[in-house]
């Protein structure tokens, strides 16, 4: 499903891509497989039918169609690269979408990497039937021999004079756009070709992440190598979903794709809809943002490298932000930022610049800015666009306002004990999510009352003789502390409060 409006792109210009027609595109895929061996490898029938199924599609739709043969470094015998030209746009300056259409001899390769062809192909034929008015030239290529190491592509880049690498803007790769256990995976997030992308995902309330997994190993690298500037989706192949991930997006703690390079590869079972969908309206937003339009209008793009860091309060972080003409000439951009926590500020080294320059971001904290992960928005205001992105910002507990006491104090049948730790530099009141992890040894927990103590004699219940018979306390405790001011001595009370049973702290860490 397409966006209502994303960056000032009406969504009305940007067609929602039919799953439906994906979909068929996979279903014959398939049956080539079926009908040929049950794969689709570089150098075998199915692989040659793919290509005639897709450049007939291309052609019929009235593309320029090249079958490239790869005549050096692809694996003997694989067939050709498809490359399709779109009449109109501008010829200096190309985007281009691409995904390979082989697979592994083990089987159909219908997320691995079908999805990714039936994606692109769909997308192609509904470029060609909305016919719209063109920015930029575009092109889409589906490359040969990709499971072999990625030879079709590298050839494609290798034979391109200097000349016509310059003109390609930018190149989109989809590789496996469809796991079963996705994540939403972008190359190159903090370009400014990764950033049209996120926006897409933004825009439906999807979170995106990096794609360190296929970081070298797919098609966008034989072009980041001519270099081009690159990006692309991809939903994951057989690294495991972690639990933030499952917390993000859904799924379990196992391989995004359970048939990575397997027999199992097959449609329908191993494509996601959902992601399928979105991976194909993604796609579209980003062409359709890029390459259809009224070249009169003057814009630009932006993102931030590093996107993320972390900093102790008291001290600064620093970020480039960059910014890129995607339309027109270049115009004054004035910097701000938003969303900064309490106590900290930013400033832009320059704060104006012209499109396509970059400029320093720095953040200051102080001394009493609050430990969290903050969102900070940056906004470049054009004189004829207003654009943004984001930067993550981490502030770190402040050095002193934690402490740990490693040392035994033996707990006594029938006793009280105390153990200390001594706060100081940790210039603020203690947190509302403060932490006391304890480590107590001692048989029969349910003998035990167990005290947070602030240094002004304000008590804190962590433990209340629960526990029954079981023996020892190794727990962290989350704690309001924060009407509390944080330098001074705390305590660790400990109380036995029933007879026989004896032990010791063990250790104790206080953070606040």
């Amino acid at each position: 499903m397409a966006p209502a409006s994303v960056a000032g792109v009406q969504a009305a210009a940007i067609p929602d891509i039919s799953l439906t027609n994906v979909k068929a595109h996979l279903a014959q895929f398939q049956t080539i497989a079926n009908n040929n061996g049950g794969n689709r490898r570089s150098n075998t029938t199915g692989y040659t039918a793919s290509v005639n199924y897709v450049y007939n599609k291309l052609v019929a739709a009235g593309y320029n169609v090249v079958k490239q043969a790869c005549t050096s470094g692809c694996t003997s015998g694989s067939g050709p690269n498809i490359i399709a030209d779109w009449p109109g746009g501008d010829p200096n300056q190309v985007i281009m979408l691409g995904a390979h259409l082989d697979s592994v001899s083990a089987g159909p390769g219908i997320n691995d990497n079908a999805s990714g062809s039936g994606t692109i192909l769909e997308i192609a034929l509904t470029f060609a039937a909305q016919n719209p008015t063109l920015t930029k030239h575009v092109r889409f290529g589906w490359w040969t021999d990709e499971e072999q190491g990625l030879n079709g592509s590298e050839f494609y880049v290798a034979q391109l004079p200097s000349a016509e690498r310059t003109k390609i803007k930018g190149y989109f790769n989809f590789d496996m756009v469809a796991s079963t256990n996705a994540g939403y995976f972008i190359n190159r997030i903090t370009s400014s070709l990764g950033q049209t992308l996120k926006a897409y995902y933004d825009s439906i309330g999807v979170q995106t992440e990096e794609n360190t997994e296929g970081a070298g190993r797919s098609d966008d690298t034989s072009f980041n190598a001519g270099g081009m500037q690159t990006s692309g989706v991809a939903a994951g192949a057989s690294r495991v979903k972690t639990a933030a991930q499952v917390t993000k997006w859904g799924g379990t703690q196992s391989a995004f794709d359970p048939c990575y390079h397997r027999a199992c590869d097959t449609n329908p079972s191993n494509i996601s809809d959902t992601v399928l969908n979105r991976s194909g309206d993604a796609a579209a937003y980003a062409l359709w943002t890029l390459a259809v339009g009224t070249p009169a209008g003057n814009d630009f793009s932006m993102g931030a490298s590093p996107a993320s860091g972390s900093v102790n309060p008291g001290s600064s972080i620093s970020t480039t932000v960059n910014t890129t003409i995607t339309n027109g000439n270049a115009q004054t951009v004035n910097l701000s930022a938003s969303g900064l926590p309490s106590g900290a500020t930013a400033s832009f080294n320059p704060s104006s610049i012209n499109s396509g320059q970059s400029s320093t971001l720095t953040i200051s904290t102080g001394a009493s800015t609050a430990s969290g992960t903050y969102s900070v928005t940056i906004t470049g205001t054009g004189t004829s666009a207003t654009r943004t992105t984001t930067f993550s910002l981490t502030v770190n507990s402040a050095p002193g306002c934690s402490g740990t006491n490693p040392t035994d104090v033996t707990i006594p049948d029938l006793a009280t004990v105390e153990s200390s730790i001594t706060i100081s530099g940790c210039n603020r009141n203690a947190s509302a999510t403060s932490t006391v992890a304890v480590n107590i040894v001692h048989t029969y927990k349910g003998d035990l009352i167990v005290h947070a103590v602030a240094p002004d004699g304000s008590t804190y219940l962590l433990h209340n003789r629960t526990g029954g018979s079981a023996d020892n306390i190794i727990q962290t405790y989350t704690v309001n502390l924060s009407s509390e001011a944080a330098n001074g001595t705390w305590k660790l009370r400990v109380r036995d409060a029933a007879s026989i049973d004896t032990g010791y702290i063990n250790t104790w860490t206080l953070t606040l």
